[in-house]
């Protein structure tokens, strides 16, 4: 066994992912090339403890169970199909339009912090933190009006095991509309298992998530976002987790010659309600800012919205010509 998993599993004394012991290895073995094993080896255990921890929290034996999801208000996790494709710029998205509509908006921010898609999001850090564990909290900063939640940790990385699990993001708001999920981590992963860390926002319950697929209109993405499909496919049938409700293309108008026929069996049903955002060039360059999203990409998410019962489409429009 890798000293560096030893060293995590030591920490964690229970059984944990092995995806994530990969994840902190893979990081870790980096830091210790460059001389820092000492420092990384002890930051590692501590990285097994919080995975033990983590684990604790969400309990196996209530998998049967449904969540109850109605302090969160209609949750929209957001799931990449494939490497890239685009995820937090739809999450982004979404709660933009829906903050616009004078919603109260949640943004979870479930990735790791040294690879967010939205570390830009906001224009300053909030003071509010809730204190998860000795070496991980949860930070609330705005997004204009919406709330924007993301990890903080002083360990080597977040793997989806050490995300909290979702009642842990609940803030002080009384109501919450909609919580908008960028789960933030590789969907392979993720779909492995939803009883933990990020998956756990596809968990079923009432009311029931209304998760999102995002791909990017191209082959070898319908043929990744399928693999995720199947990966999930024994959870949905169990009742654990809820199958995606709306499938968003990133970076087209409509379907390349060819590239629909790539869909399988799983994808397929979800092709003729798909919803495509076109990016604009400074979007593309530039990320995620803490400015509100083109109205063209809104406009874009529109339909999305609307498909998943959220609002009519006139509701934005009036919305945005008052505040803009």
């Amino acid at each position: 066994m890798h000293p560096i998993a030893a060293e995590l599993l030591a920490g964690a004394e229970r059984e944990v992912d092995d995806l994530d012991v990969e994840q902190i290895v893979d990081v870790s073995a980096g830091m210790v090339a460059a001389g820092r094993g000492d420092e990384v080896l002890a930051a590692v255990r501590e990285a097994g403890r919080e995975l033990g921890a983590a684990a604790s929290l969400q309990l196996p034996a209530s998998a049967h169970q449904p969540i109850d999801w109605a302090p969160f208000g209609t949750v929209v996790p957001v799931l990449a199909g494939s490497p890239g494709a685009g995820a937090s710029c739809v999450a982004a998205a979404l709660a933009d339009a829906l903050q616009l509509a004078a919603r109260c908006v949640l943004i979870v921010d479930a990735a790791d912090p040294a690879r967010s898609g939205l570390a830009g999001a906001a224009s300053a850090e909030g003071p509010w933190t809730s204190q998860i564990s000795a070496h991980t909290a949860i930070r609330f900063s705005w997004r204009d009006q919406a709330l924007l939640a993301r990890v903080e940790t002083d360990l080597p990385a977040i793997s989806p095991g050490l995300v909290p699990p979702p009642p842990e993001w609940l803030p002080r708001v009384d109501p919450l509309h909609v919580t908008v999920v960028d789960i933030g981590h590789d969907g392979w992963r993720t779909t492995a298992n939803p009883l933990l860390g990020a998956g756990g926002w596809l968990r079923n319950g009432a009311p029931a998530p209304r998760p999102v697929l995002v791909v990017r209109a191209t082959r070898p993405s319908l043929r990744h976002a399928e693999q995720v499909l199947a990966r999930l496919d024994s959870w949905v049938s169990s009742g654990i987790a809820v199958p995606p409700a709306q499938l968003a293309v990133v970076g087209a108008k409509k379907w390349p010659a060819g590239v629909a026929g790539a869909a399988g069996r799983r994808l397929d049903g979800l092709l003729d309600d798909a919803v495509f955002v076109p990016l604009e060039q400074s979007l593309e360059i530039g990320g995620i800012t803490d400015e509100l999203l083109p109205d063209r990409v809104l406009d874009a998410v529109t339909p999305l919205l609307t498909g998943l019962g959220l609002f009519p489409e006139s509701d934005r429009s009036r919305s945005r010509k008052a505040r803009r």
